[in-house]
């Protein structure tokens, strides 16, 4: 989700196999580097593979042109790596979120195979989106500030994930702005 010159990104910390659950503290939030946030949901293997060669595509883009990629170039990278293995995908659906040019944020999902959906408000990926969809339209306001704004994400979620029994165990947030990146851990109603 967008805010003033900032964003937040933010997913919850299960990690199960239908419905058993395996962990509690899984992390599904990435930092490629200051500016640029990556959450995959999905297969939690395929999920480390593909952060794994995003990571290593990112430092070679780093040695060659010795700058950080900017949030949309980078999602092109995550569209074009999809894209690859479009025949036995990764099946992961990636949430892209950075700070562009003059601290504009930039926040985009796509599908397993690449196809990117761009937004100005807010996106969303995994087995509560469509909790998350609800939820979001009616709690998002234009140029929150950070902390309205790790309010709002943060009651988006939790109110999300307790309604899916796929997703919970509270959630992880980051809010970024352009001089800081602030990281909380929510606690959910089975924690």
């Amino acid at each position: 989700m967008v805010g003033k010159n900032c964003f937040a990104i933010a997913s919850d910390r299960r990690l199960g196999v239908q419905l058993q659950t395996i962990a509690t503290d899984f992390q599904r939030i990435s930092k490629i580097h200051d500016r640029v946030f990556l959450g995959l949901s999905g297969l939690g293997t395929d999920a480390q593979t593909l952060y794994q060669r995003l990571v290593f595509r990112h430092k070679l883009y780093q040695l060659r042109e010795e700058r950080d990629m900017k949030p949309e170039t980078f999602a092109n990278l995550v569209s074009a790596l999809l894209y690859e293995k479009r025949f036995g995908p990764y099946f992961c659906q990636p949430v892209i979120a950075g700070l562009g040019d003059e601290d504009k944020p930039f926040i985009c999902t796509m599908d397993s195979i690449g196809a990117k959906e761009l937004a100005k408000d807010f996106v969303v990926a995994g087995t509560a989106s469509e909790f998350l969809y609800g939820a979001c339209e009616s709690m998002f306001k234009e140029d929150m500030e950070p902390e309205e704004l790790f309010e709002t994400v943060s009651q988006a979620l939790l109110s999300s994930v307790d309604r899916d029994c796929l997703s919970g165990w509270g959630g992880h947030v980051y809010v970024v702005t352009p001089t800081e990146v602030k990281e909380r851990i929510l606690k959910g109603r089975m924690d």
